[in-house]
Order: structure tokens, then C-alpha cells, then sequence
């Protein structure tokens, strides 16, 4: 529920409200309205509401009606930018997150990385450990992996965006990387939430191939429960009757979303539709309908390519991507980062 407290409130009446939820055991969050002084309580009470109405200096008492409250635009109706270091997610740059699906060497990580960069990108994605539906796929490169990403974020100032799979992987995962990736067959990972929620660290969200909006945000939410507001929902697509492409993207879960949560919403049209000459104009769509950023795949050599070749873009593709993005966003009264300078890529080529 959402408490209102009156003008003029004394630090009295508000210290009494704020002790009485927490008797009932509720979680006690503050929230940003303007001149008014609002509590947001999560959690089930014992007493009716209006025993709070009657509270000494509560104006008014608000239930929350959706089931997931912390992620809630009604707890929370100001949009939520997570920040990694100089980048934010969620405000008013759209953002490009760019990789190969699976780190494979340390040469194919900093090309890439410097590619990406000069085209646009201002995060860094790739894999070093790789939930594949064969036992005898790749599976990723482990510990080599992230430091080969930690190595490109030196050399290149991006930030990694990288999947971690196990709760006892966290604590490795997250000494390399600056955003922890829960993949699609991790969403409702329990003890995993718990892990991520209690890292503190920015977390990327993605939407289970068969899960409903309402179940995403419940996920989300184990994530909030635990202390973590620094959340990015990922649409990434859905498994339909539909087979031309691998997935399916629900383009409506993006305004959805966005009108129902704070959280910062990012979509993944490489995982969505599962084949590159398709991930350009699924971009463009994505972007049009609100997205706060992208999550796409790059390899210099897609048909060599250990993992998802067939819906990877080779660097020059998708640096033509990121201009017709930044097009759409100009569009629609957003901007990307700023292109880098001539120089800064001349330097940037020097160096890789």
C-alpha cells in the first residue's frame, strides 16, 4: 500500500507510521511525488487499512493492486536509471549494448570490442559461460573468458555485460563484470534472484522464451525484495506456434512495460528473431516503441562463429544498424550516445 502523510506532518507522527508497517513486517520504501511525504509498504498486514487511515498525520491510504509492488509504477512513478559508470540506462540517451554471443579468444573479444565501440556502442556484451540446449555445444570459456572481456574494458572503456547461470557463480562472475545477465532459462531461477538481488550490482533481466509480462516483473521483483533496485528488464522474445524465426518478439511488451513498471526496458532483436538480415528493422521497431536500449550480437566472422553465427551482424552491418537507429530516436525526441570524433577513431584504430 501506499501511505500519504499530511502537510505539515511532524518527524513524530511520521516515525510512528513508519514503526507500526514495520511491526507488521512490511518492507518500508520511500517514494519521490513532490512536496507530498509518501511511504510505500510491501508486504501483507494484519490490520485493516482503515486503521492506518486513522493514523495521526496519514492523510490518505492507497492500495497497490498489482501483485508485484516494487517494481510497480504505483510504488514508484518515476522512471528508474540504473547507472553503470558513465552510462545511464533509462534516462533520456538510448543506449547500444553490443558483443559477440560467446567469448572465444582474446583476439576475437578486442576486435570486436573495438569495432563496436567506434560504430556506437557504450556496453560491451559477451559470454563466457553459455547455457546451451546441447550438452556437446560450446559451453563458454569460463574465468579465461571474463578476463579476456575485463582485458577489452581496459583497452576500450566499456562496460561488460555478461551472463552469470549459478548463485555460486556471483561472486566470480561479478569480479570482472559491471552488469550480471540472468539468461531466459534463468528468469525464475529462485536461488539465483536471491544471489543477484544481494550482489548489488546492475542486473539484465531477460524474459523466459515462455513467460508471461506479469511473471517477468515477479522476478524482477525477487530482485528488488532483496535490496537491488538496479534492474533492466530484457525482451528477447517468445516462443510462438510462428517457426520462420527463432522467436517470436513481442514489440507490445515494450509500451506495456513501460506503463507498468519504472524499470529501464531493453530489447534483444538478435535473440528474437534468430537471423541478422531481420535484426535491423526489429531494432528500428524496438526503439520506436520506447526501448530504452539494445542488446545485439556482432562477429567479425558470423559463419565461424561458435555460437548464434546465423543472427550475429559483421561490424560494418552493424554500425549502419546503429545510424539508422539513431535516426528512429531522433524521431521520437531521444538521442543515442554521441559518434565518436574522427580522431578518437583513428586512435581507437591505431591501437587495436
Amino acid at each position: 500500500m501506499i501511505i500519504v502523510l499530511k502537510q505539515g506532518v511532524s518527524q513524530q507522527e511520521e516515525d510512528q507510521v513508519r514503526s507500526i508497517l514495520r511491526e507488521e513486517g512490511c518492507l518500508v520504501r520511500e517514494m519521490s511525488t513532490g512536496e507530498e511525504t509518501v511511504i510505500g509498504a510491501v508486504g501483507q498486514v494484519s490490520r485493516d487499512l482503515r486503521f492506518f487511515e486513522q493514523l495521526s498525520g496519514v492523510a490518505k491510504v492507497i492500495p497497490v493492486s498489482r501483485p508485484y509492488k516494487l517494481v510497480s509504477r504505483e510504488m514508484h512513478p518515476e522512471d528508474t536509471v540504473v547507472q553503470i559508470g558513465d552510462v545511464e540506462i533509462g534516462g533520456p540517451r538510448i543506449v547500444v549494448i553490443a558483443g559477440p554471443c560467446a567469448v572465444e579468444n582474446r583476439d576475437q573479444v578486442m576486435t570486436i570490442a573495438h569495432h563496436v565501440k567506434r560504430a556506437g556502442a557504450v556496453l560491451l556484451r559477451g559470454g563466457a559461460f553459455k547455457p546451451r540446449t546441447s550438452p556437446y555445444s560450446f559451453q563458454g570459456l569460463g574465468e579465461e573468458g571474463l578476463k579476456y572481456l575485463a582485458e577489452a574494458r581496459e583497452a576500450t572503456g566499456l562496460a561488460i555485460v555478461t551472463e552469470v547461470m549459478a548463485p555460486e557463480q556471483v561472486p566470480l562472475v561479478a569480479q570482472y563484470a559491471d552488469v550480471l545477465q540472468l539468461g531466459t532459462r534463468n528468469m525464475q531461477n529462485y536461488a539465483l534472484l536471491h544471489a543477484v538481488g544481494e550482489s548489488g550490482m546492475p542486473v539484465l533481466l531477460k524474459r523466459g522464451m515462455m513467460s508471461t509480462i506479469e511473471e517477468l516483473l515477479m522476478s524482477a521483483e525477487y530482485i528488488l525484495s532483496h535490496g537491488n533496485r538496479r534492474v533492466m528488464l530484457c525482451e528477447r522474445g517468445i516462443r510462438t506456434f510462428e517457426t520462420y524465426t527463432r522467436n517470436t518478439l513481442d514489440i507490445n511488451a515494450v509500451p506495456v512495460l513501460k506503463e507498468l513498471t519504472h524499470l529501464p526496458v531493453v530489447v534483444d532483436p538478435s535473440h528474437a528473431t534468430g537471423k541478422w538480415r531481420l535484426v535491423n528493422a526489429t531494432s528500428k521497431a524496438a526503439v520506436a516503441a520506447g526501448a530504452d536500449g539494445l542488446i545485439i550480437e556482432v562477429h567479425p566472422n558470423p559463419e565461424l562463429a561458435m555460437s548464434d553465427g546465423a543472427q550475429s551482424l559483421k561490424p560494418e552491418r552493424f554500425a549502419e544498424l546503429v545510424n539508422q537507429v539513431r535516426a528512429v530516436a531522433e524521431a521520437i525526441g531521444r538521442k543515442l550516445e554521441p559518434i565518436p570524433s574522427k580522431q578518437q577513431i583513428v586512435m581507437d584504430i591505431s591501437t587495436s
